[in-house]
């Protein structure tokens, strides 16, 4: 059995819902956030696929999508 890497179409009559579309946050420079493993710090450096935060401790490129950081 092959598996298509594709997304699945969603018919209009069809009863369930559609997969939300993922929502990636946009960051700016000095925005506060909150990271899962890191804790709070500040954004430095934004990239198109990543941003780069110092958390005091160490400064971290976090790739995009944002999974485990959150803007304060």
């Amino acid at each position: 059995m092959t598996t298509s890497a594709a997304p699945r179409r969603h018919l209009a009559s069809s009863p369930f819902k559609p997969d939300p579309e993922p929502t990636i946050e946009h960051y700016e420079v000095d925005d506060l956030v909150s990271h899962d493993s890191y804790g709070m710090g500040r954004v430095l450096h934004v990239e198109g696929a990543a941003v780069t935060v110092d958390f005091r401790s160490q400064t971290v490129r976090i790739p995009s999508p944002f999974h485990k950081m959150a803007k304060l």
